[in-house]
């Protein structure tokens, strides 16, 4: 069994750690900074596999005797993208594999050169967008003679929005900040470019249901770069419901919300509940020359919560953690020697989906319903009075 380092249980950590303990192929030693986090997901799973520690991995030494202790292969970091700097250098000091979920520009160019001349791997913005997404468009870019454009749309929603934003909080309220007020890499007219954040807005229809979406940051991962000779126009935008564009507008231009993230942080976790019953969105589509004809193909899917590892997760979670157990399964386990920095085109859409992992991603999930959610006891209400029994 290989021995893994997931750092963080919080949402996307705690499946992560169940998915890779289930196999049978991994132990987990599952960190966490917050006392008592980690054990108390190792013992929701109620896997031998998963064992809980309490870690700072913002303190490098900390994180450092830790790797020297307990020997890890391979770290996954599922920590807010201001961590994983500190952790990629701990896991290249200590000849590492390294994974990890950031959408941020600028901390996967930090990891970039960590990776420079390494043996070991270093594979950050694995997960849904950037992630999936990018593994999915880079295969219909195969299909194509010559390029024309390249969309990327990737969104994560409640079902049933019923507040101003239309909006549930699903995964990192930081990582949502981030990727709302950073500028956004697109290829436009054969040329790098950034783009305002919150801006090219524009409608879409998908099975006759009509989304919003608009530029976000980081969703385009290094696939601009890999092919930005060769398309002219490439982007990346989020999904969301009509309208919530303009309420974010309003909270981080009009209000300056965007200078005071913190403010913003306090607000949105204040007022945007959390859910589990949300649907994720993966939309890719390519527009090039076929054969001598202009052509375009797409690649949809809408996916539901899922019963994984014994319990009911959200779709977020489900296809976060199911792209880089995929990933890091494929690298550990696969038959192609990697090293250095890796980036999520190089894994074939195929390879994917056939892993046991990613099959997560075919299998769509179910449109939870309230009454379900009660028989399977997964509501506030019903483990209150679990607890008070």
């Amino acid at each position: 069994m290989h021995e893994i380092l997931v750092l963080g249980a919080g949402k996307i950590g705690a499946l992560i750690s169940g998915l890779l303990a289930e196999s049978d192929d991994y132990h987990v030693q599952l960190g966490d900074a917050r006392r008592g986090a980690a054990t108390e997901v190792a013992e929701a799973h109620k896997l031998t596999s998963i064992k809980a520690f309490n870690l700072d991995a913002t303190d490098a030494e900390a994180l450092s005797r830790h790797v020297q202790k307990h020997k890890p292969i391979a770290v996954i970091s599922s920590l807010p993208y201001y961590c994983n700097e500190v952790v990629a250098q701990v896991a290249r000091d200590h000849n590492l594999h390294y994974f990890d979920l950031t959408e941020d520009v600028e901390v996967t160019e930090a990891v970039r050169k960590i990776a420079e001349g390494a043996e070991t791997v270093f594979v950050p913005q694995c997960g849904l967008a950037p992630g999936f997404i990018s593994i999915a468009a880079n295969e219909l870019i195969q299909h194509f003679d010559e390029l024309k454009s390249v969309k990327l749309r990737v969104g994560a929603l409640p079902q049933h929005p019923n507040n101003v934003l239309k909006y549930s909080l699903t995964w990192s309220t930081d990582g949502v900040i981030n990727e709302y007020g950073n500028m956004c890499k697109a290829i436009v007219d054969g040329r790098e470019v950034d783009l305002m954040p919150l801006e090219g807005l524009e409608e879409i229809e998908i099975d006759g249901k009509l989304y919003e979406a608009f530029n976000t940051s980081g969703g385009l991962g290094s696939l601009g770069e890999t092919y930005g000779d060769r398309v002219v126009n490439m982007n990346y935008k989020t999904i969301r419901y009509p309208g919530h564009c303009e309420q974010m507008r309003l909270l981080m231009n009009g209000l300056k919300l965007n200078h005071d993230r913190d403010t913003l942080k306090r607000i949105l976790e204040n007022s945007v509940p959390q859910t589990l019953q949300d649907v994720v969105i993966i939309y890719a589509a390519v527009t090039g020359f076929q054969d001598g004809e202009l052509r375009e193909e797409n690649y949809v899917n809408k996916i539901y919560p899922q019963q994984v590892a014994g319990r009911l997760w959200s779709a977020i979670q489900v296809t976060t953690a199911a792209g880089i157990c995929s990933v890091v399964d494929l690298i550990l386990n696969g038959d192609r020697n990697y090293s250095g920095f890796v980036a999520q085109e190089e894994f074939q859409l195929e390879d994917i989906l056939n892993n046991h992992f990613g099959r997560l991603y075919e299998q769509g999930g179910t449109n939870i319903t309230s009454a379900e959610l009660v028989a399977r006891g997964e509501t506030g209400h019903q483990r209150a009075k679990k607890g008070a029994k």
